[in-house]
């Protein structure tokens, strides 16, 4: 179990003592506060020596971690401890992680989330079970724990960074929820009996929304018609893209933007959602490499994307396979260039005499406009485009009787 030293770890380790159960404690020392952050590591020492308790012990660069990860300290802080805590657990077989969380910490969770903004999951306060991680001590108050640790003499360390309102979580502990009690002395206690009835909505609306998810998401494609008669639209959408990365504020736009102009795109830090047309596509971000240039025949890697096969062989030769073009090779002038669709391309399409806008043949095709963004096309020496990858070659260097020899390019997984 994690033991910080304060007053809350301090009682479950002991609970779970007097209760009979193999405990092992964890301790992590973030270095943010300076001599009370050693003061705490060797309290727990003590303490853990004293109970016959075995005692893991990690230090952390908290401030370092934060900057390179460019999250605040308190998100640092919960990210390092919290993957310690679950490579210990295997490392050591633990059946679980206990965390010392009281009721009063439940209370200001779901006062943190309702100020940022949040949907129905973050207003059901700390769940009891997260996976391995288990907190026995949600049903009774910082009080009580306190009162116990009284009750039986045992001493605990305070954290003098709780009782400084400079973060959102001591400024709702400290300035609001006192607020509250003067409004109904039983503030806490009703907020978290709210919680737990909406707990119990909670599983109601997740079977709704996984059903909903389940007729409306077709391989990243959701029909916006079919979106507007669920009952409740936004939420179903909110559930789809929250997932994916995708902020609260985002979503609303999107939902905003799902009757205007086709093309309107929004991103997360990991996915981008386009409108097109009646359907909303989302799909993983993709950069692609920068063109890639092929002065000759031989193997070239396009980054982590593909490779392309580019060979000479005599004679007229023709392959229907929908990643390989086969093209009179004494039409073709190297270097050849990959790289993705632009704005005015055109081209010949086999079999055709008139050229064609490559846009408007990938919508003819009914490429997505995410799908058409990532094409790839392959040009000659002269910026003539020679192929539409996996899709069309042009009719200016097709094969006829005339060829003698035959260029084959293939596109290969890498």
């Amino acid at each position: 179990m994690a033991v910080s030293g304060g007053a809350d770890s301090v009682a479950l380790l002991t609970v779970l003592l007097r209760l009979g159960y193999r405990v092992e404690a964890a301790h992590c020392n973030f270095h943010l506060r300076g001599d009370e952050s050693s003061r705490d590591e060797e309290f727990v020492k003590k303490l853990c020596k004293e109970k016959d308790v075995p005692l893991h012990l990690i230090h952390f660069d908290t401030a370092t971690y934060a900057e390179v990860h460019q999250v605040s300290i308190e998100m640092a802080a919960r990210e390092l401890r919290y993957n310690y805590f679950e490579q210990l657990r295997r490392d050591i077989g633990a059946a679980s992680v206990c965390v010392a969380h009281h009721r009063d910490d439940s209370v200001e969770t779901v006062l943190m989330n309702l100020v940022r903004g949040t949907g129905i999951h973050g207003v059901c306060g700390i769940r009891p079970r997260n996976g391995h991680i288990v907190r026995p001590l949600l049903c009774v108050s910082r009080a009580e724990v306190e009162d116990y640790l009284v009750s039986i003499g045992q001493q605990y360390v305070d954290d003098s960074t709780n009782f400084v309102d400079d973060v959102v979580r001591n400024k709702i502990r400290l300035n609001v929820i006192p607020l509250l009690k003067q409004i109904n002395p039983n503030a806490s206690e009703n907020i978290l009996r709210s919680a737990n009835h909406l707990s119990e909505v909670e599983r109601v609306y997740d079977a709704a929304m996984e059903a909903a998810m389940e007729r409306l998401w077709h391989d990243g494609t959701i029909d916006i018609s079919e979106l507007r008669h669920e009952p409740s639209p936004q939420s179903v959408l909110f559930e789809l893209l929250r997932p994916l990365d995708f902020s609260p504020d985002t979503i609303s736009q999107v939902f905003d933007a799902l009757d205007g102009p086709t093309g309107r795109r929004f991103v997360s830090a990991t996915h981008e959602a386009v409108i097109d047309r009646d359907r909303l596509v989302v799909s993983e971000l993709f950069e692609l490499p920068r063109p890639l240039r092929i002065p000759e025949t031989g193997t070239y890697v396009f980054g982590e994307v593909c490779k392309f096969r580019v060979e000479e062989i005599d004679g007229a030769v023709v392959s229907r396979e929908q990643d390989v073009a086969t093209l009179d090779a004494d039409r073709i002038q190297f270097p050849l260039t990959v790289r993705t669709v632009q704005q005015a391309d055109r081209f010949v399409p086999f079999g055709m005499k008139g050229s064609k806008l490559v846009s408007d043949y990938l919508t003819d095709r009914k490429l997505s406009l995410t799908d058409k963004r990532r094409q790839l096309v392959v040009t000659d020496a002269c910026g003539q485009i020679v192929w539409i990858v996996g899709h069309r070659t042009d009719d200016r260097c097709r094969i006829d009787s005339g060829t003698r020899r035959t260029l084959v390019i293939s596109r290969l997984p890498v």
